[in-house]
């Protein structure tokens, strides 16, 4: 069983290791040095919900980048809920992982040591350790891309529950009745609040043929499929009116589920990755302002600060690698 995650020991092993970041989208490969820098990338598009596809993509990264690299352990960061081992994928809203002995199956395929952990888990201890939250004892970190990650840092560890799956905020139902969620409920959270919602408004636009949809029409070639959360992100930077209306939208949502993790809560610190972060503050101060008018006891209580993750996308994959350092320190 693995041990808790928990905050690096005072010597740190100066050996690349390699974290593997594993998205409903996206599979991401990197070799990070123990400064949390990373030395060399890859990527793959995550090959549809094959399991053992996955696991393919997976070991052709961790080969392609070992003839060039001295690597040691491997970190994976899974989209999805772990048993409180680290061994299991038990669930997975947006891969077909049930039960998945991904640990064991990985290890067999690569011949060294594999941690696995929660996507989210991983790019908040990245976060902690080298980014927006250094020095914060409680921190909650939200990735939004596909669906809404969630972890929570207590003390310098993440906290996971009592049998693995804590931090799944995405999943908190904040509609009732809403559009159906992947995980089989509906109105949760992360239907609206993530890259794929902010998609999903667009192009609910485009079919309806609403004028302000023409902007993202003629970005997505004519075809109201092709807008998606990074199409209307883009746009909403370039100064996009009905991007950044959309944006807006999804901010609002945003804020209003981070009020409600406040009153649970009550961290310091709310830190903002994933891909759909890269709006940056047209996303951050609708959410702020949301937040602040839902927020439990306003003005009588002291308001967390809400701020975009450094160290960007690459969070997991940092976070990943440093962990899967860690846990091979601590063996050896």
């Amino acid at each position: 069983m693995l041990p808790p995650i928990s905050a690096p020991s005072a010597t740190v092993s100066p050996a690349l290791s390699l974290g593997i970041d594993i998205g409903g989208t996206k599979v991401a490969a990197g070799v990070v040095d123990e400064h949390g820098a990373i030395v060399e990338e890859l990527r793959r598009d995550t090959p549809g919900r094959d399991p053992r596809a996955v696991e393919a993509v997976i070991t052709e990264l961790v080969q392609e980048l070992g003839t060039r690299h001295q690597l040691g352990s491997v970190g994976i960061g899974a989209a999805g809920w772990m048993d409180l081992a680290g061994s299991r994928v038990v669930f997975s809203p947006h891969l077909a992982w049930r039960d998945e002995p991904l640990q064991e199956n990985l290890q067999g395929l690569l011949g060294r040591p594999v941690l696995v952990t929660n996507d989210a888990d991983a790019a908040a201890w990245a976060e902690w350790r080298f980014g927006a939250g250094r020095d914060r004892d409680r921190m909650v970190m939200l990735t939004l891309g596909t669906g809404i990650g969630g972890a929570l840092v207590l003390d310098g560890r993440v906290e996971r529950g009592s049998f693995g799956m804590a931090g799944e905020f995405g999943h908190q139902i904040i509609m009732p009745g809403g559009h159906r969620c992947e995980c089989g409920n509906r109105g949760c959270w992360e239907q609206y609040a993530s890259g794929n919602a902010l998609g999903r408004e667009g192009r609910e636009l485009a079919r309806k043929h609403s004028p302000m949809a023409a902007g993202l029409l003629a970005a997505a070639g004519g075809r109201p499929k092709g807008i998606t959360g990074q199409v209307v992100t883009a746009l909403a930077l370039q100064g996009e009116h009905t991007a950044q209306e959309l944006v807006a939208e999804v901010g609002e949502w945003l804020g209003l589920g981070i009020a409600n993790l406040a009153a649970a809560l009550d961290p310091a610190l709310f830190i903002i990755g994933g891909g759909l972060s890269a709006a940056g503050d047209l996303l951050l101060e609708p959410a702020r302002r949301a937040y602040l008018r839902n927020l439990t006891g306003r003005g009588y209580r002291q308001e967390a600060i809400i701020a975009e993750a450094q160290l960007g996308p690459m969070a997991g994959l940092i976070g990943a690698a440093d962990l899967a350092r860690e846990q091979s320190q601590k063996k050896s």
